[in-house]
């Protein structure tokens, strides 16, 4: 995990890659998600069992208020494969078949278009009425 969020090709729409230690917190914050609400982040694997990314749902601030979010990285070796996409549909089903939330979100910074690409595969559309505190992200939505 900390090669992934270290790598800066992965974090290019990130305002720096992870050291080590940023990645073991953001590994904490990922543990405290599924203490307070039973999911988070998933890994992503290839049907070999090669980790490749990571891929989940999260709760995030969208007009100042909590949104369920789904997020993912995914490896520069793996990417333009359809792992993001196919983790990312798989994290829309399981927010809408346990009802966690009634409209999912994916915030994606306004230059990162493989990433806007997945939002939009999965049924998401950008929703200008909604902000991020980063002036730079752009929302999307979809209602579940």
């Amino acid at each position: 995990m900390a090669d992934l969020l270290g790598d800066p090709r992965v974090m290019e729409y990130y305002p720096h890659p992870k050291d080590r230690a940023e990645a073991a917190g953001w590994i904490n914050w990922n543990r405290r998600n599924y203490a307070a609400y039973e999911h988070g982040l998933w890994i992503i694997e290839t049907p070999e069992g090669e980790f490749i990314g990571d891929c989940g749902l999260t709760w995030q601030k969208v007009n100042e208020t909590a949104a369920l979010e789904v997020g993912f990285h995914v490896t520069p070796s793996a990417q333009g494969f359809g792992y993001a996409t196919e983790a990312a549909l798989a994290c829309r089903d399981f927010a809408s078949s346990h009802a966690l939330a009634s409209r999912l979100v994916s915030i994606v910074h306004r230059d990162n278009r493989p990433s806007q690409r997945v939002a939009a595969k999965i049924g998401m559309n950008p929703d200008r009425t909604l902000t991020h505190s980063s002036p730079v992200h752009l929302v999307y939505a979809m209602d579940l």
